[in-house]
């Protein structure tokens, strides 16, 4: 199977207008969303759209109306514009543990009959229960690391305006994968984010093994949130108001860009 675990760290580090940071331990799936009936029948703790101690459910992302993954997808690589085929969407986002789970961001990565990556949709979800899409299309998978940017468009954090960039620095899937967001605005570095985790095979014996050593992952991920929030508060970050949106979940398309314009 394609789909596996990957255990590694989450780092935030603040730059602006003061310091602060957090580092924690955190194990992710990716999911190859053709494989969610196979992983459901044979890994005893497993759930797909349905209740297990370790579970996945389509109303978690996409759409959020709990209709299938793929479908949405696609739909999103033809308005994109994106003419080649779709063979294999995986899905890079943490799992519901004893039926919870709130996830900042999870990956999709699209791949084409030869195994190429051609795009990828980076859903960013916040705590009011509101979620965007941001799809960059890829041509240039043969690099070992994907850099796209991007607008911010989506309210995230209370301690962020909503002007500034995005900058994306991607090591797809394999051994192992690396993500690192830079914010930035008005040309200065505000907030550095990433994660690096180290691949492991689904299993049985993985799947109990995660549920062992991190029983209360989601817990700590809310929690954390918002303990972090208050250590920030208490510290004196400015706070930005939230606007709710009209859709909870919404997608903005962006161009790709060449590996030489973004070094940084």
């Amino acid at each position: 199977m394609n789909s596996s675990f990957y255990f590694g760290e989450v780092t935030h580090k603040r730059f602006r207008p003061r310091a602060h940071q957090l580092r924690y331990r955190v194990f992710t799936m990716l999911v190859d969303i053709d494989e969610l009936t196979i992983l459901d029948s044979s890994i005893l703790s497993f759930g797909y759209n349905r209740r297990r101690p370790m579970s996945f459910y389509d109303k978690d992302h996409g759409p959020l109306d709990g209709s299938p993954l793929r479908p949405w997808v696609q739909e999103q690589l033809i308005e994109a514009g994106i003419k080649e085929k779709c063979c294999r969407i995986a899905l890079l986002c943490y799992p519901r543990l004893f039926g919870y789970v709130f996830n900042p961001l999870s990956i999709f990565f699209c791949y084409a009959r030869d195994g190429s990556l051609i795009a990828t949709l980076y859903e960013v979800c916040n705590t009011f229960s509101e979620r965007h899409t941001y799809l960059f299309p890829v041509s240039q998978c043969d690099q070992k690391v994907i850099r796209q940017e991007c607008p911010k468009t989506h309210y995230v954090s209370p301690f962020i305006d909503m002007t500034g960039l995005y900058r994306f620095s991607l090591s797809p899937p394999g051994d192992d994968v690396r993500l690192a967001i830079r914010y930035e605005d008005a040309g200065e570095l505000v907030l550095a984010a990433s994660f690096q985790g180290r691949a492991k095979k689904i299993s049985n014996l993985a799947a109990v093994t995660c549920l062992l050593r991190s029983p209360l992952q989601s817990l700590k991920v809310i929690a954390g949130i918002h303990l972090e929030a208050l250590y920030m508060w208490i510290k004196g970050f400015k706070i930005y108001s939230h606007v709710s949106k009209k859709e909870r979940a919404s997608v903005s398309i962006h161009a790709e860009i060449s590996n030489g314009e973004n070094s940084q």
